[in-house]
């Protein structure tokens, strides 16, 4: 006999992790069928930004999504600790991306001024090199400016991902880690999910798996088209603090080491670090940050985004089986504002708002 629930979620990391969370929160009925380590955990290789300032450029639903998600951050975390003990250590003093030619400059400068354009004036504006001196004094020398946004800020992905999981539980949630989903029985608001020999029922269901999910949305009426996008990260020594904002570059964490990124490559499913790409990301940073040059590497990660083909998620519903939703993106840290305070009240009532329609799938359903 299969156990009942409200809603299931597929997927334990960060998106699943804040829809399932953001659903007990309102008293329902919670299973979240996970996994486990054997798969490819976006969630444990996150850089960790709270991220707006560039998100969005020619999609302003994206922009309008992430800044909502953004504002959101502080009540999720309050609610967090509140209910679990964990800090998220959450922090928005304000990010910054550096620009190290004038060239860089003037075309960070266009793409400001064009999401302004596109999606409204939220304070970001372009900071020249005696101002951002002012604000981070140990700027390298061939820094010439940067860009600022007072809504960016940082957390801690890993003690989000407790807190999640944690809080889950503590509103009555039930998660599996170890299941394989096999197959799904649909019908509309009627669905049996199957791993091994449990069965799982609920009136409502979310595919958020991750880049699993390319293969289990079609078993729902979902089309979820995802592949992976790697990227790779440093991580130094724990230093004395001397970088009090989050960058594209890098973030010190409250523990004093200092995350040091990014990277994007298109190579499959490979997690394997390179000698090639660590060194381009160290000495972009040590130009930026030339105190890094005495600080020991502690260890080294490369991990798999989850991307959509234009790089913006997919939240849609099933047509053929309502109470199917889908639910990818690459930003986990940076949404779970909005997925466990927006979306998941909006899955429990039946129906995504006007506001989410943009991020369907069928806008890649265009003839080439």
């Amino acid at each position: 006999m299969a156990r009942a629930y409200d809603i299931i979620v597929v997927g334990g990391g960060l998106v699943g992790g804040a829809i399932a969370c953001g659903a007990a929160l309102r008293g329902a009925s919670v299973a979240v069928l996970d996994e486990g380590d054997v798969a490819f955990r976006a969630a444990r290789g996150n850089f960790g930004l709270v991220w707006v300032q560039s998100k969005g450029m020619g999609m302003p639903p994206y922009a309008h999504w992430t800044r909502h998600s953004a504002a959101l951050w502080p009540d999720l975390a309050r609610s967090l600790a509140a209910i679990t003990g964990v800090d998220t250590e959450l922090e928005q003093p304000g990010g910054f991306a550096f620009c190290l030619s004038d060239h860089e400059f003037a075309e960070r400068a266009a793409l400001i001024t064009r999401m302004h354009n596109e999606s409204g004036d939220i304070g970001t504006r372009m900071l020249a090199r005696t101002e951002l001196r002012a604000m981070i004094p140990g700027i390298g020398d061939r820094v010439v400016g940067a860009s600022f946004c007072p809504s960016d800020g940082h957390t801690n992905p890993l003690y989000l991902l407790r807190a999640l999981h944690t809080a889950i539980r503590a509103r009555g949630g039930s998660y599996f880690p170890g299941r394989n989903v096999q197959s799904i029985a649909a019908a509309p608001d009627n669905f049996t999910v199957c791993s091994g020999a449990e069965r799982f029922s609920a009136p409502k269901l979310v595919i958020a798996a991750g880049l699993g999910s390319r293969a289990l949305a079609p078993m729902a009426g979902l089309s979820m088209p995802v592949r992976p996008s790697q990227g790779q990260i440093i991580v130094t020594e724990r230093l004395q603090q001397f970088l009090p904002y989050p960058t594209h570059l890098a973030r010190q964490t409250a523990e004093g080491t200092v995350l040091l990124g990014d990277s994007q490559e298109d190579v499959g499913f490979d997690t394997s670090t390179r000698i090639s790409i660590v060194s381009g990301i160290a000495a972009r940073n040590l130009t930026v940050f030339p105190a890094l040059k005495d600080a020991s590497i502690v260890r080294m990660w490369a991990a798999l985004r989850v991307m959509p083909p234009d790089g913006y998620p997919i939240y849609e519903q099933s047509a053929r089986f309502p109470g199917a939703f889908a639910a990818a993106c690459h930003s986990g840290v940076t949404l779970a504002g909005a997925h466990a305070l927006a979306l998941a009240p909006a899955i429990l009532a039946g129906e995504l708002p006007s506001s989410l329609h943009a991020f369907a799938s069928n806008r890649f359903d265009v003839p080439g």
